[in-house]
C-alpha cells in the first residue's frame, strides 16, 4: 500500500507559495470590467455591465493571507438600452438613491495553478450574504506602456436577486443573476 503525501486542499491554502509579489497590488479600472446575466421571461438572457468600480488586492505570503474588495455603482448599470436602465435604476426595481453601491470583501482564498475558489460577502443595500466565487488566475504580464508587471484574474459565479430584497419584476426576470468579473492589478512598487 502506498502512503498518498499530497496535501489536501486546505492545507494547501495555507502553505501554497503564490505566483505573486506579496503586498498592496494596484487596480487597473481600463482593463477591469464586471459583467452579469439575467433572464428575461424565461426565454432569453439580457446582458449588461457595470461601468464604475473599485477593487483592492493585498497579497500575503500565502492564501490564506490574501485579501480583496471590490465597490460597484449600481448606477453606472448598462444594458445597451437606455430606457430600461433608467427605469432599473428607479425606486421600482433597483433602487439607487436607496442602494447606490454593490460591495464584496473575500474570507477566504484556496485553490493551486489557475484554478482558485474565492469565498467572500456580498452587500447590497443593507443585505449581506456569503458569495463563492471560481477565480481563474490568466498570469502575469509585463506592460510595454507602463513597465510594470499586471495580473489578470477572472471570476464566475451567481447570486439569487431575492436573496438581496431584489424580488421586483414578477415573472418577468429570473432570480438567478449570473455574474463575470474580469480584473486586472498591478504589481506593488518596489520601494
Amino acid at each position: 500500500m502506498t502512503q498518498d503525501n499530497s496535501p489536501n486542499t486546505t492545507a494547501a491554502a495555507s502553505v501554497t507559495t503564490l505566483p505573486l509579489s506579496p503586498g498592496d497590488w494596484g487596480f487597473d479600472p481600463l482593463h477591469s470590467a464586471v459583467n452579469f446575466t439575467i433572464r428575461h421571461l424565461g426565454i432569453a438572457k439580457v446582458r449588461g455591465r457595470f461601468r464604475e468600480l473599485t477593487a483592492t488586492l493585498y497579497v500575503g505570503e500565502a492564501a490564506d493571507d490574501v485579501r480583496v474588495s471590490a465597490e460597484i455603482a449600481l448606477a453606472s448599470l448598462d444594458t445597451g438600452n437606455p430606457d430600461r436602465d433608467a427605469h432599473t435604476r428607479s425606486a421600482d426595481l433597483l433602487d439607487v438613491e436607496k442602494r447606490p453601491t454593490m460591495t464584496f470583501r473575500s474570507t477566504r482564498v484556496t485553490g493551486a495553478g489557475d484554478d482558485w475558489s474565492m469565498a467572500g460577502e456580498l452587500t447590497i443595500g443593507d443585505v449581506t450574504r456569503p458569495v463563492t466565487l471560481a477565480v481563474e488566475f490568466g498570469g502575469v504580464g509585463d506592460s510595454p506602456v507602463d513597465g510594470r508587471k499586471h495580473a489578470g484574474f477572472e471570476a464566475t459565479g451567481e447570486i439569487r436577486r431575492s436573496d438581496f430584497g431584489l424580488d421586483f419584476g414578477g415573472g418577468m426576470l429570473g432570480d438567478v443573476v449570473k455574474i463575470q468579473l474580469d480584473m486586472e492589478f498591478l504589481e506593488p512598487d518596489a520601494g
